[in-house]
């Protein structure tokens, strides 16, 4: 039996950053509702109307703003949610966490009714890329390695690619990044703890860093990066996934060599056949 890799996330340790991030004074959900209400804007522009929804998320206070009628469940890694029960299923702002990414798409797409609508919002690869590049920098210069401290993030066209793996049918992945300033990296890293955003990587290094650390990355950065009014830059790219179940009723990609009228004919061009490979080139 082949040995199972180690999981990404302490799902213990997220649990108790998110737990710790609501309880704070002033929670940083101000992510978390962007993408919310992008979810809500996107939906007035599908011709549905739904009447079944669910949103898988670890912060339904946020969701069920923007999603009261919604069965709202917690982002567990086996999702409280019934089978064909739902006609639009969100998962929202918690994939990249997800131990296993392509098992938390199949239980949303099972979920679903067939031409039901998935929606799911992640970070993306660009997400805090200054504060990872800044922060490699100064553990190589002060402890001279490396150790995990910033969650890898999917790029855009993998994530396509596991809605596709996942079964869901006419599948999209858009993305949009964000810069938000701030007045140093360490207000920046007060505001990933009030996110819950901050290290919950099951292989991360338990004790603790060098002092030093952290004074390293904040000047690397602020030399890298600063903006002329002396604040710092943190990218949060944001990805959308897009898939339908699927159903008999849904449009389907013609078969190759069907077509019945030429594309130089619509376009009104002349066709220049394409020169005979086997045939030597003269220039």
């Amino acid at each position: 039996m082949p040995e199972q890799a180690p999981p990404l996330t302490d799902r213990a340790a997220l649990d108790r950053f998110r737990d710790r991030a609501l309880f704070m004074a002033e929670p940083a959900m101000f992510l978390q509702e962007d993408a919310a209400d992008e979810v809500k804007e996107r939906l007035t522009e599908v011709n549905r109307t739904f009447t079944a929804p669910a949103v898988v998320s670890p912060f339904p206070q946020v969701w069920h703003a923007a999603f009261p009628d919604a069965v709202h469940v917690p982002d567990a890694d086996i999702l409280a949610l019934e089978e064909g029960a739902h006609d639009l299923v969100i998962h929202g702002m918690s994939l990249h966490w997800a131990n296993d990414p392509v098992g938390q798409l199949v239980q949303c797409r099972r979920a679903l009714k067939p031409d039901g609508l998935f929606i799911g919002v992640l970070f993306g690869g660009q997400t805090l890329q200054e504060l990872r590049a800044a922060m490699s920098e100064a553990e190589v210069k002060t402890t001279g390695g490396l150790s995990p401290r910033v969650i890898p993030m999917a790029e855009i066209r993998d994530l396509g690619a596991l809605l596709q793996r996942a079964g869901f049918s006419l599948p999209v992945a858009d993305s949009a990044a964000r810069s938000v300033t701030y007045s140093s990296p360490f207000h920046l890293m007060a505001d990933l703890r009030a996110m819950g955003e901050v290290n919950a990587l099951d292989q991360r290094r338990r004790t603790a860093p060098p002092r030093r650390l952290f004074a390293e990355m904040a000047q690397i950065y602020a030399e890298a990066y600063a903006t002329p009014d002396g604040r710092i830059p943190a990218t949060f790219e944001t990805i959308f996934l897009t898939g339908w179940a699927p159903d008999q009723s849904q449009q389907k990609p013609l078969r190759p060599g069907s077509a019945t009228a030429r594309l130089a004919d619509a376009l009104n061009v002349d066709e220049t056949p394409l020169p005979d490979p086997a045939r030597p080139r003269r220039d």
